[in-house]
């Protein structure tokens, strides 16, 4: 089930790594050190503000769908949903209008942001319909839809900034149109399963008191992972801030594209898990996940890593590159902590509803990292918000750990995480061995070719997350059947 689950989701997280690398790839040539920063500053803020308004209702729905389906109130469920939807976007473009309006930001990123506003509103309703899909297991609707808009949205920013002076502010257009053609094919289908409900107070109230801890957790953990763009604006300027969101976008995206697969996956099987067989399925579903989750981030993170210089100059523009490079590694490090912070020790919060502890974790971890970045970026520059970075990400990892195993004990199969590490430290040996070679693109690929293939002999050496069983299964796929 787990292994169907994964592969279904797969499509999405192939078009996000084409999306993402693509991105960086294209915009930091096409867009200038200044431009870069202002797209990063929006994206960040946009990321921040949809948080803030919108993530407690998407993780309300996710978490109550199974429930409410068993109960035959999925129609009430959706229309309490989308009535809220409806306040929170009044509200929030209230907001936004009077911040445009007040904030003394230059022309060029009052405009980006205010098609990032549009985008996210856009996007806010289209998310009520994919995560609803995602927790009902509707994994090919799901992932047409998500996939289709991403791409969508990406070529039409191209598009744009090639053929308008718009800079950053294009992006996000083609943000909002892709989201505009895919509610015109889902909405409906989303209005018809809510007709006939009900919008109710005591349900939206307990949607409220769940999700209202999750999202104020998540804009901690987004000010941990994109505040810091705003202190390196402030002591360094916009052009620092596009040489550090470049080598950050490019470390930090391919880990969470990796660790969102595995809780888009998973998070509705153990749902699924606890609310029908009890807690002992749900930990079973999660354990199994965690030696996943090992086997393919950690040598993911250290990958990216080793081959930091060689990927920097063949994806990230040259007055860009630089810097990125120097950071690409920390940024590495703490993506890895921050997905298995996120996408599995953040689980034993939410299957018990303690949200709020989750939210005050992540609160005192941004202000610990905000302190750190003000003493090491006038130090150590873009470097010194990298470091800052890690050590809040370790230490609210830990915390995170220790304090959720007194709500819902995960397991931690120590195991398969040390074996995974064995081999990736084997993998980093074989690479760091290489020679130098003067071509980028030949000394990515002989790392990235060497490196998979030390790291999958000895993750199939050691077994790690069983990983043996799928040569069995493979075979047993190919064997032809007899008649």
């Amino acid at each position: 089930m787990l292994g169907r689950h994964l592969l279904g989701y797969l499509p999405v997280q192939l078009t996000q790594a084409i999306v993402g690398f693509g991105g960086v790839a294209i915009f930091t040539r096409l867009l200038s050190a200044d431009d870069y920063g202002q797209y990063a500053l929006a994206l960040a803020a946009l990321s921040l503000f949809h948080m803030a308004t919108f993530t407690w209702l998407e993780a309300a729905i996710a978490r109550f769908h199974a429930r409410a389906e068993a109960r035959r109130r999925l129609g009430d469920h959706l229309a309490t949903a989308y009535g809220l939807y409806l306040l929170m976007a009044l509200a929030g473009a209230v907001l936004i209008v009077a911040a445009l309006t007040v904030l003394p930001f230059d022309a060029r990123l009052k405009t980006a942001l205010v098609f990032a506003a549009i985008s996210l509103l856009l996007r806010a309703l289209l998310q009520i319909g994919l995560v609803t899909h995602r927790a009902a297991g509707e994994i090919g609707r799901y992932s047409a839809l998500e996939a289709g808009s991403l791409m969508l949205g990406f070529i039409i920013g191209v598009g744009i900034i090639f053929t308008t002076d718009l800079g950053a502010a294009g992006i996000f257009m083609g943000m909002a149109i892709a989201a505009a053609v895919a509610l015109v094919v889902d909405l409906p289908l989303m209005l018809r399963r809510a007709a006939g409900g009900r919008r109710q107070l005591v349900r939206a109230q307990a949607y409220a008191k769940f999700g209202a801890p999750v999202s104020a957790s998540l804009v901690f953990e987004q000010l941990l992972s994109v505040g810091d763009r705003f202190l390196i604006a402030a002591f360094l300027g916009q052009g620092a801030v596009g040489m550090y969101a470049a080598g950050y976008g490019l470390a930090d995206r391919l880990l969470d594209i990796i660790f969102i697969w595995f809780g888009a996956a998973v998070w509705p099987l153990t749902i699924k898990a606890l609310e029908s067989e009890g807690a002992e399925a749900a930990r079973d579903v999660a354990g199994r996940a965690a030696g996943l989750m090992a086997l393919i981030a950690f040598p993911a993170a250290a990958g990216l890593a080793l081959v930091a210089v060689p990927l920097t100059t063949i994806i990230i523009g040259e007055n860009l590159r630089e810097q990125a490079a120097v950071i690409l590694p920390w940024i590495a490090l703490s993506g890895l902590m921050k997905g298995m912070m996120t996408y599995y020790f953040h689980e034993a919060f939410t299957l018990k509803r303690r949200t709020a502890s989750m939210a005050a974790i992540m609160a005192a971890a941004a202000l610990l990292n905000l302190g750190l970045n003000l003493v090491f970026i006038p130090i150590f520059g873009i470097a010194g918000a990298a470091a800052a970075t890690v050590i809040a990400y370790f230490l609210s990892l830990l915390v995170c750990a220790w304090l959720g195993r007194k709500y819902f004990p995960l397991p931690l199969p120590w195991a398969d995480w040390l074996k995974a590490a064995a081999a990736t430290a084997v993998m980093a040996m074989a690479v760091m061995t290489l020679p130098a070679i003067e071509s980028a693109w030949l000394m990515l690929l002989a790392q990235g070719v060497t490196g998979a293939l030390v790291y999958i002999a000895c993750a199939l050496a050691l077994n790690v997350a069983d990983c043996r069983s799928w040569l069995a299964d493979a075979r047993a796929m190919m064997k032809p059947v007899e008649a």
